[in-house]
């Protein structure tokens, strides 16, 4: 029992751990367009007119695979960049995912 608690234990901190870290990559790379909660509601969202992430029909049109190549490559005549030179590929899943949770908010 005591193995089985420490186990589930160290899970939830790896977790924890991860959304902490996936958490901090959006505070550093994505946050100043497209604001804590993906509504672009700060001064670069609202002058670039950036989509709000967590409306159900941009969720509904936007495929994971879509999203991944959107933080990957960025988009041409747009100020977002790719960061596939600067994150990991997990990096990048784990920032689909973070953008995913938006729609729940």
């Amino acid at each position: 029992m005591k193995t089985r608690f420490a186990l589930v234990l160290a899970l939830s901190l790896a977790a924890s751990a991860q959304a902490d870290e996936v958490a901090d990559v959006w505070k550093a790379k994505c946050k100043s367009c497209h604001g804590d909660d993906g509504k672009a509601k700060t001064k670069v969202g609202e002058r670039e007119k950036i989509d709000d992430l967590s409306l159900p029909a941009w969720q509904k049109n936007h495929t994971d695979a879509r999203i991944r190549q959107v933080i990957s490559d960025g988009v041409a005549d747009t100020k977002m960049k790719g960061y596939k030179d600067k994150l990991s590929s997990e990096e990048i899943d784990a920032l689909v995912k973070y953008v995913r949770g938006f729609e729940a908010k």
